[in-house]
């Protein structure tokens, strides 16, 4: 068997895991041993009754065993969410579904709630039966360690546990103002690599101490993934597996439009945030890449010209080349084939104007434009000149350390 290679950081790793502040959840993360090597691999939530949930998930055709569950259950009030590491429990069918329904038994025996009030996300290896009895087993002190909160470091130990090829676990945190009182949102994520947006393309779960009615909860976290967790990739390869939960636990009820604006403007804020960490954590990533269309006839004419160079491999290995070859994002813009007007076309890297109206500007700046280049966040500006609309994607460099990551993921 062939030695994986070693992970390195990413040059983007905070520093800490961010402090977590106090809202009524249990959480639990043990090793249940589905990882080969030993890391914390399985983390359970634990929910008041008051509990309403929110959830976007995968648009992928196979979508694992978890995803198909919790779809079926939604919008039932949760009780808990289990998540395992380490295996996918997608294209796995019967035994896949199998495996969801023993393991949503035992727990709801151990906790006295109904199975259908527990939420399931798996991420892993794909095509490979889940170890079902693994989990079972350590049931027990995953629901002991909950209700205890034994672990210094619960909400950090959670966001490790739910780690694949990850280089740092990633959590966010904001506040809403509630006239003179304040609520609570918290989250934590993973992703790296099999990131492109079509809904959400990771797992995230976020928590907030609000009261809102369920359907209100859906539009905000739908409105919100919009333009944060839909407006990332990595690689354009959308996961089976793509879970993003919000819950709210029902103590702070939200009674008037200032209210709910306060709300979903911390709420962006915190999906904003692990949105912008999943980026920057892609697998070998060295850069940070921001692509800001502006002058697009709709929104979604932005957003597609905006994926369109995101998801350019030859515009990301460009860039990790610390090449400034602007015809690669031309070339980019022309493949998204949103019936845009070439001449019309301004490209800025950095600050530093490459094209103007079509015209090849930028040798007057081409020192600078190349300086830009060994800076490890970039940022094109695309104005297409045709209208008012806009969308912001963010993405990463191709590097070696992609190809050296996936060529040996299952090894």
């Amino acid at each position: 068997m062939k030695k994986k290679p070693a992970l390195p950081p990413s040059p983007f790793a905070p520093r800490t895991f961010p402090t977590i502040p106090p809202i009524d959840v249990g959480v639990s993360a043990l090793s249940a041993g589905l990882k080969k090597s030993g890391a914390l691999d399985l983390t359970l939530f634990t929910l008041p009754p008051t509990t309403q949930i929110a959830a976007v998930m995968t648009t992928s055709d196979c979508p694992s065993a978890a995803v198909q569950w919790c779809q079926s259950i939604l919008p039932t009030p949760p009780r808990a969410i289990l998540i395992n590491a380490g295996n996918a429990n997608a294209f796995t069918f019967e035994k896949g579904k199998h495996a969801i329904k023993a393991i949503t038994q035992a727990l709801a025996n151990k906790l006295a709630i109904e199975p259908s009030s527990i939420y399931m996300a798996s991420t892993g290896v794909i095509g490979v039966p889940l170890a079902e009895q693994h989990i079972i087993d350590s049931l027990d002190a995953l629901c002991h360690q909950a209700t205890h909160q034994d672990s210094p470091h619960p909400w950090a130990d959670a966001a490790h546990a739910i780690m694949t090829t990850d280089t740092y676990a990633k959590g966010a945190t904001a506040t809403y103002s509630l006239d003179g009182q304040s609520g609570t949102i918290v989250g934590i994520a993973k992703g790296s690599g099999m990131i492109a947006p079509n809904m959400a393309t990771m797992l995230a779960f976020i928590f907030t101490d609000a009261a809102l009615p369920q359907d209100q909860l859906q539009r905000l976290l739908k409105t919100h993934t919009e333009t944060t967790f839909n407006a990332i990739t990595v690689d354009s390869d959308t996961s089976t597996s793509d879970t993003v939960m919000l819950c709210a636990l029902g103590h702070k009820p939200l009674t008037n439009k200032s209210h709910i604006d306060a709300f979903s403007q911390a709420l962006r804020n915190v999906m904003h945030d692990l949105a912008m960490q999943i980026v920057k954590d892609g697998e070998g990533a060295q850069k940070f890449i921001t692509v800001r269309v502006t002058g697009a006839q709709t929104q979604t004419q932005a957003k597609n010209v905006a994926l369109s160079i995101a998801e350019s491999p030859l515009v990301k290995t460009a860039i990790a080349g610390e090449d400034a070859n602007w015809g690669r994002i031309i070339m980019a813009i022309g493949k998204a084939r949103q019936g845009i007007q070439q001449e019309k076309i301004s490209i800025t890297i950095n600050n530093h104007p490459i094209s103007k109206q079509g015209r090849f500007v930028g040798e007057p700046h081409e020192h600078a434009i190349e300086k830009t280049m060994r800076e490890p966040a970039i940022t094109i500006d695309i104005d297409l000149d045709i209208g008012n609309a806009q969308f912001t994607a963010w993405t990463c460099d191709f590097t070696h350390g992609y190809i050296s990551i996936n060529a040996d993921y299952r090894s």
